[in-house]
């Protein structure tokens, strides 16, 4: 008895002693967590555990010391014993519930944050971390709520306002979230997050200056914060300095390998700069981590595109969109690739349209029109709005309209939405009477400045293409709203009210499903006239053999076209074939498609890819094609259009949509009917015929740029007067409703 006695005294001793080392030991490990001596603290921590492993400070400081690094696994576990030990801590569940969301499992860091608040409802700090959780969970409006909790109990709590900020710029409040980060920045002027939250917040409203400003602050402060480089990459992207931007993104993953949003940067960068490898293992580097990143699976989706596999592209858009229901940038890409797909009609392509409006374009304000000066025949102002008064393909097509305007009649006032400018922009500026570098204006300040301006027809030259301002438009700044020239396959845009097509491009049949009224000119979209063409020799007569080309981007050539070209190849001995594109200057996307024709029995040496030259080489190579062949469904414009100008015949197929009879409306619009079939077999029987007729395509080749020049659809002031009449038209019956 006695000597049991004994043993319990000695061993009750043994633990005060070892109580009274960690004791001891502790207020050490907090001076130097305290100082930053994070090494020393873990260090002094870690000797306090060897003889108490249930020390609850230890557990809680060495858990929050493991948080700021890269073993987060284990700052979870040692907060997992913190919290077994006190329970009622709140600070500690709270902490753990950082290291869930650090491991992205924002359900048990939700829970762990809750209960934090029911042990301490008056800790902000626990408040403002769920607000946090809440944003990945994506409940933004729960988030709100939660840091603003936060605020009213601690009003000088910088943290708070910066996170609420970040809700709100979720939530696209982008003036309030401006002012909650100018409030954190108050109160703390070095806040990193908050700079770079202005930053965000300028960039979502165009304000690329302010943007920058907030950056170059951030960095003078702090130049490795990898979150404000992956910020300052993004802004070079929209600035066009890729190899600079692509810098900024390496340098955050340098200091983060990790950074999610550096990856999706970088596969941004690659699909913008034709990079698809690279915008591949981006999206992969990011899913590996956070399989629920709407950002990188869209990212992925346009690299299945740009590979020509629509349908995977499409499964991983609506994916994205499950997720994210209102990500425009998504539903771009979605109504993009629909326009692809080989089975999609015209009802399918208007109900994607429609699709964008339920989801983006019907949340936005509508703005009060104040009819003023209804007079049917005054000079009437109209206004076009696009990104593409530069050197782009869609400029080709309204640069003819805007040369042969009468000014007289009709004050011409252009919003340029792209920061880029070369001699094309220059070009445009000196054609209008009146010139908008709408590029720094968000949507709101666009629509006022249309409002002030005072324009009675606005004309959308894009489309759902990129860099299109249909946010303004779905505000319906102006009484009369048209859809022409650039993406004219209809916007389903209630607030659109016409769009400028043709009896080919969109049938009577199908007219009732488009939101806007459609009003016909003698082709839906025409270009420039080329300057001097020099009549070139049929290559077939030098050559031995029929060459026939594809000037075109690579994912319109579909499974179908390709199958039907190449049966072509195969029946029309030693015929070659040329596909030109800028995209087939990266070898990924080259060998995939000359891999696809070495699949449908091609050999590889028949197929030339040629990628992006000089304008002016890039119609000079039309003098070595005998034949071009429109891809489909989605059919070639501009490119169908340079072809006729050249001399060289189009052979196009009319489909179910209104980009897969977009070439065979133009070819229609010469006068050569017999060119457009109605089928595969009569695309083939058609190129077989005239590939065996050479006198003819001869003679045809020496006279088409006269007889594309000499049509209603290739004369552009003609053409103009078409446009102008439309607008007239619209006018005068607006001002008959309106009286």
């Amino acid at each position: 008895m006695s000597e049991n006695f004994g043993s319990r005294a000695f061993h009750n001793a043994k633990l005060q002693k070892k109580k009274k080392q960690a004791e001891a030991l502790l207020p050490g490990a907090i001076a130097a967590y305290q100082r930053g001596e994070y090494g020393e603290a873990k260090m002094l921590c870690r000797r306090i555990l060897r003889d108490r492993p249930d020390h609850f400070d230890a557990l809680h400081l060495l858990g929050v010391l493991e948080l700021d690094g890269p073993r987060v696994d284990d700052a979870e576990k040692f907060l997992q014993r913190a919290v077994k030990v006190q329970p009622r801590s709140a600070e500690a569940h709270s902490n753990l519930g950082l290291a869930w969301a650090k491991l992205k499992r924002f359900e048990e860091a939700r829970k762990c944050q809750e209960t934090a608040i029911a042990l301490n409802p008056n800790s902000p700090t626990a408040l403002t971390n769920l607000g946090n959780v809440l944003m990945r969970l994506r409940r933004y409006e729960l988030a709100v709520e939660a840091h603003e909790r936060a605020i009213r109990l601690k009003p000088d709590y910088a943290d708070a306002y910066n996170n609420r900020g970040m809700a709100l710029l979720l939530l696209g409040r982008h003036a309030t979230a401006d002012a909650s980060f100018d409030r954190a920045l108050s109160l703390q002027p070095r806040h990193l997050a908050a700079l770079v939250g202005k930053a965000m917040v300028s960039m979502c409203l165009r304000h690329l200056d302010a943007a920058q400003r907030a950056l170059d602050v951030a960095s003078a402060i702090n130049p490795h914060v990898p979150e404000a480089l992956v910020h300052r990459g993004r802004l070079k992207m929209v600035l066009g300095k890729f190899d600079e931007a692509e810098a900024e993104f390496d340098a955050a993953l340098a200091i983060d390998p990790a950074l999610e949003s550096a990856w999706e940067s970088k596969a941004h960068h690659g699909l913008l700069t034709t990079k698809i490898a690279q915008a591949v293992h981006a999206c992969h580097k990011v899913l590996e981590s956070n399989p629920d990143s709407e950002v990188a699976i869209g990212f992925l989706g346009s690299c299945h595109a740009a590979q020509g596999d629509m349908a995977t592209a499409l499964q991983l858009f609506d994916r994205a969109l499950v997720l994210r229901p209102d990500f425009d940038d998504v539903m771009l890409k979605k109504i993009f690739v629909m326009d692809y797909l080989e089975d999609a009609d015209f009802a399918a392509h208007q109900a994607v349209r429609r699709e964008w409006w339920d989801r983006i374009g019907s949340k936005l304000p509508r703005r009060e029109l104040r009819p003023s000066g209804l007079d049917p025949e005054k000079r009437i102002v109209v206004g076009y709005v696009s990104s593409d008064f530069r050197a782009h393909s869609a400029a080709l097509a309204f640069i003819p309209i805007l040369r042969h305007h009468d000014h007289q009649k009709f004050e011409i006032i252009a919003y340029s939405s792209s920061h880029l400018r070369d001699s094309t922009t220059d070009q445009c500026q000196a054609l209008v009477d009146v010139w908008v570098d709408a590029s720094g204006l968000s949507d709101d300040e666009l629509a006022d400045r249309i409002q002030r301006d005072h324009v009675d027809v606005l004309v959308d030259l894009s489309g759902h293409s990129a860099g299109n301002r249909l946010a303004v438009f779905a505000r319906k700044p102006a009484p009369i709203q048209v859809s022409a020239c650039g993406s004219v396959t209809g916007t389903g845009l209630p607030t659109m009210d016409y769009l400028l097509a043709d009896p080919v491009f969109v049938p009577e049949t199908v007219r009732h499903l488009f939101a806007e009224q459609v009003h016909d000119l003698p082709c839906a979209i025409t270009i420039d006239a080329v300057p001097s063409v020099q009549p070139t020799e049929l290559p077939m007569l030098r050559n031995g053999f029929v060459t026939f080309g594809i000037f075109n981007r690579t994912e319109k050539i579909s499974d179908g076209a390709l199958s039907v070209w190449s049966t072509i190849l195969q029946q029309i001995p030693h015929s070659r074939i040329v596909v030109k594109n800028g995209s087939l200057g990266d070898s990924f996307l080259r060998n995939i498609l000359l891999g696809r024709f070495v699949a449908y029995g091609i050999e590889a040496e028949r197929v030339t890819c040629l990628g992006s030259t000089p304008h002016a080489e890039h119609l000079a190579e039309f003098a070595n094609i005998d034949i071009s062949l429109d891809p489909f469904p989605q059919n070639g414009g501009v490119s169908t259009w340079e072809s006729l100008q050249m001399g060289v015949p189009v052979v196009s197929q009319l489909g179910h949509s209104a980009c897969s009879r977009a070439g065979g409306a133009i070819v229609k619009a010469v006068g050569l009917d017999d060119w457009v079939a109605e089928d595969d077999n009569g695309y083939i029987a058609i190129t077989r015929k005239y590939a065996g007729l050479p006198a003819e395509l001869r003679a045809l080749r020496a006279g088409l740029p006269a007889r594309v020049a000499g049509s209603d659809a290739g004369n552009n002031e003609r053409y103009t007067r078409r446009v102008e009449d439309g607008y007239r038209q619209f006018w005068r019956s607006y001002c008959a409703v309106q009286r």
